[in-house]
């Protein structure tokens, strides 16, 4: 028998488990997820979540609440009498009424390694804190912020280059597949869970962007880890003389290189920037207003002389 699910997301980073889980059979009841939000080239355009795309296309109903505060969206939620809700990056809080509103309770799929970064960025923080591995787990929520019982997990290794956009990538796959793992056994009456941990908690805040800037008297690992942590957005950036005008480079991508020198001094042609101790080396940036761009073609068309200080 297959269950009946209210699935529960919003980002591209949900879409493949709302997929997968449509393609093992289960009923889909009914999609949450956020409401259309202001976007396009002007930003004066109503655009619906991949979430809510995605849901359309494979012809499922769709919810939009702003919150579950109002006893009317509680009960809309019950009278669904789904089996059991699947969450993945929806971006709101779930009270209690919601927790307890299916028969099997609901259940998460969170980009860390519980109990280390619970919370809002966990790709993010996971590489600008130097971690050589994460994961994605299935969690059965409770009322704490990503405190409930671990079912199954799978670890990702975290490349050193690795940016968050690319571990990003790898993680929405796995965790569909987990995520699929998980219902099947749910559904078996066989799915394990295991309190987690009370040491080793770790939260993942918000990235605000006033800790975007890169900061080049830090060291360079620090550095490096800082600039792919944040690739592809919000970006790392620098600001840098343009045409006798200071203006802000976002920095994409980079590597750790030899070197060493005053920190935030441009080492040699190929943009090689001098750290706190030791060196990075700059490979993809984008200007303001402008595409992404490999450092052999920024610098063909925006030279940067030996011991031009950046910053």
């Amino acid at each position: 028998m297959a269950l009946r699910i209210i699935f529960m997301g919003t980002p591209e980073f949900s879409v493949p488990t709302l997929r997968a889980l449509a393609e093992a059979g289960h009923e889909i009841a009914a999609v949450y997820t956020q409401p259309p939000r202001p976007g396009g080239r002007r930003g004066l355009d109503l655009q619906k979540s991949p979430v809510h795309q995605a849901a359309e296309l494979l012809g499922l109903p769709v919810l939009t609440p702003l919150n579950f505060k109002a006893e009317e969206g509680r009960q809309q939620f019950r009278d669904f009498n789904a089996d059991v809700a699947v969450v993945v990056a929806y971006g709101l809080l779930l009270p209690e009424a919601i927790l307890s509103g299916t028969r099997l309770g609901c259940y998460n799929g969170h980009a860390s390694l519980l109990p280390r970064w619970r919370g809002a960025a966990p790709i993010q923080r996971a590489i600008m804190a130097g971690d050589t591995e994460t994961g994605m787990m299935v969690m059965k929520m409770e009322k704490g912020l990503d405190t409930g019982p671990v079912a199954l997990t799978a670890k990702v290794t975290i490349g050193e280059n690795m940016t968050a956009g690319e571990l990003h990538d790898r993680l929405m796959l796995v965790g569909a597949r987990l995520m699929r793992q998980a219902m099947e056994k749910l559904e078996a009456g066989d799915l394990p869970l295991v309190t987690q941990a009370e040491e080793g908690v770790l939260y993942a805040a918000k990235i605000d962007k006033g800790e975007t800037r890169i900061d080049f008297s830090r060291p360079a690992q620090d550095v490096h880890n800082h600039i792919r942590g944040l690739s592809p957005f919000p970006g790392a950036w620098l600001e840098m003389d343009i045409g006798g005008k200071s203006e802000r480079v976002k920095v994409l991508s980079s590597e750790l290189a030899s070197g060493m020198g005053e920190a935030g001094a441009a080492l040699d042609d190929t943009l090689t920037i001098a750290c706190g101790s030791g060196a990075v080396r700059l490979t993809r940036l984008q200007k303001a207003g402008g595409k992404p761009m490999s450092a052999a073609d920024f610098v063909r068309g925006t030279p940067v002389p030996v011991m031009t200080r950046l910053g």
